[in-house]
């Protein structure tokens, strides 16, 4: 599909819109850009997601144009949400979907990365499900990059093409972020004390960041420890 076509899909998106944004790993980072381009044009666009690892719409000089709502205050939106430009919605992950399933907070738009459709049509959702399945089910408008580098994962990742309004194909590495580059040293000494009370044959329940990736790491001589998680990073993977 061509750049206009996508920009006549996007064109829906009106001032005071309620747009969904698929978050961590499967940001679309093109469509964001995108979207923020129509700047000029739009006012108060609630951008809501569950984590945001871009910093497109926290950029102050669009902050009359979008107003972050996040579900998950990621490192980009924290500093938003402590002077007034963005907001939080505390919820439970497992709670979030009856946001959009109850209409709480209806979706005018879902913009989402998918991977390239299947000879049956149907594309993944790839590495970052969350809630987006239930702002996919809600949305009145559902607007896809599609990318190739966002892998095929099997589950409850799969849309089809027929669900998707407008979608533009553009591949660009999906967005990364590697916590163990920040780590102080007040960080590693937290890390070695929660692990010191951590057991053999715990089942542990991570967070993203980097103390939860400190603790991680010191429990590499644990023995029978069991995950019980809503995602999986470096660090788990390290420990497996």
């Amino acid at each position: 599909m061509t750049r206009a076509l996508i920009d006549k899909g996007l064109s829906s998106i009106k001032s005071g819109s309620r747009i969904f944004i698929h978050g961590c790993g499967g940001t679309p980072q093109h469509l964001n850009r995108l979207l923020a381009e129509r700047a000029n044009e739009l006012r108060r666009v609630e951008i809501m997601g569950v984590l945001a690892l871009d910093n497109t719409f926290t950029d102050p000089k669009l902050e009359s144009s979008f107003f972050v709502n996040t579900l998950f205050a990621s490192g980009f939106v924290r500093p938003c949400i402590a002077n007034g430009t963005a907001s939080y919605i505390p919820a439970l992950l497992s709670e979030m979907p009856r946001l959009f399933d109850e209409n709480i907070l209806p979706l005018d738009a879902a913009v989402i990365q998918v991977s390239p459709p299947d000879i049956h049509g149907y594309c993944s959702l790839g590495i970052s499900i969350e809630v987006t399945r239930a702002a996919l089910r809600n949305a009145k408008k559902v607007f896809a990059q599609i990318n190739r580098n966002m892998p095929r994962v099997h589950g409850d990742t799969f849309v089809h093409m027929n669900q998707i309004d407008a979608y533009v194909e553009h591949d660009e590495p999906l967005i990364e972020v590697d916590y163990s580059k920040e780590i102080s040293d007040v960080e590693k000494a937290i890390g070695k004390h929660v692990a010191e009370l951590i057991d053999d044959r715990s089942t542990l329940q991570m967070g993203i960041g980097t103390i939860p990736d400190c603790v991680l790491k010191c429990l590499e001589n644990h023995k029978d420890l069991s995950i019980a998680s809503e995602m999986i990073s470096d660090g788990v993977m390290n420990l497996i």
